[in-house]
């Protein structure tokens, strides 16, 4: 059986915590999640198809609590305040960050603003402090290297490391890149902070993915936009699925949805 490796999103430091502040202890506890989500989506027992998930959250969260939305630090807020923009709140609101941040909260149900708590902090570690983005990207490709995996599936924030991760590091081929219910192409976000930059508005699979297939919720709301092939060239097929009004966007929906299922399988032989 072909080795897959995962790439987890946010919300993972949980994971780190519980395991003794130990990497291998939380990647190995995710793996098992992550090969029982599978093989329920494949409609068997749960298999070994993942050899690995790597982890990262560590790198981005160092304070082992969810702060409310109403706590965030500037450059969080930022990153709400646009976000919350892809949704159509506040579009024509100015003003100044903390009081637009308190207008939005207000307007936004309770299922966005607990997502948001989750979302916006680790986006804004990832994005704008290098030190952690060059960490998450070194622990991914040290993965990635050790298990030489045919198939990467990425889901969430990890579909943005594992992108560009596999940039950085040509040399790492993989057959086949799955994001699943990414955020690649939140523009005013993630989209335009990407490595390296999208050029005349577009960004291109990475040299070393031979095929790319996206997956995300129709209304996933870190999906936005959910299809990337507007976004990105070498996006080869797409799927939009209909998980869970209220879970949206955790990866055990999206394992489990059955729409990995056609492309994995060549690989689980």
């Amino acid at each position: 059986m072909a080795g897959i490796v995962g790439v987890h999103g946010i919300g993972k430091y949980n994971y780190y915590l519980q395991s003794g502040r130990s990497v291998e202890s939380a990647a190995e506890a995710m793996r098992v999640k992550w090969n029982r989500y599978l093989g329920a989506g494949l409609g068997g027992e749960p298999g070994a198809c993942f050899a690995e998930v790597a982890y990262y959250a560590h790198h981005l969260n160092d304070h082992g609590k969810v702060r409310r939305v109403e706590e965030m630090r500037a450059a969080e807020e930022r990153v709400f305040v646009e976000w919350a923009r892809q949704l159509g709140v506040g579009e024509s609101f100015t003003g100044a960050l903390k009081a637009l941040t308190g207008w939005l909260l207000a307007r936004l149900d309770t299922r966005a603003a607990a997502f948001a708590a989750l979302f916006c902090p680790e986006v804004a570690a990832y994005l704008t402090d290098e030190a952690r983005r060059e960490r998450c990207r070194r622990d991914v490709a040290e993965v990635l290297r050790r298990r030489a995996p045919r198939v990467v599936v990425a889901h969430s924030l990890g579909s943005v490391v594992a992108y560009e991760t596999l940039h950085a590091n040509p040399d790492i081929e993989v057959d086949l890149l799955i994001t699943l219910g990414s955020p690649l192409g939140m523009r005013n976000v993630v989209f335009e902070r990407l490595y390296p930059a999208p050029a005349d508005g577009r960004g291109e699979r990475p040299k070393g993915v031979k095929r790319w297939v996206n997956i995300a919720d129709r209304h996933d709301i870190a999906a936005i936009p959910p299809g990337l092939g507007g976004c990105f060239t070498g996006v080869d097929a797409e799927a939009l699925v209909d998980l869970d009004w209220l879970d949206f966007h955790t990866v055990e929906k999206y394992l489990g949805c059955g729409a990995l299922n056609a492309h994995l399988r060549p690989f689980l032989a």
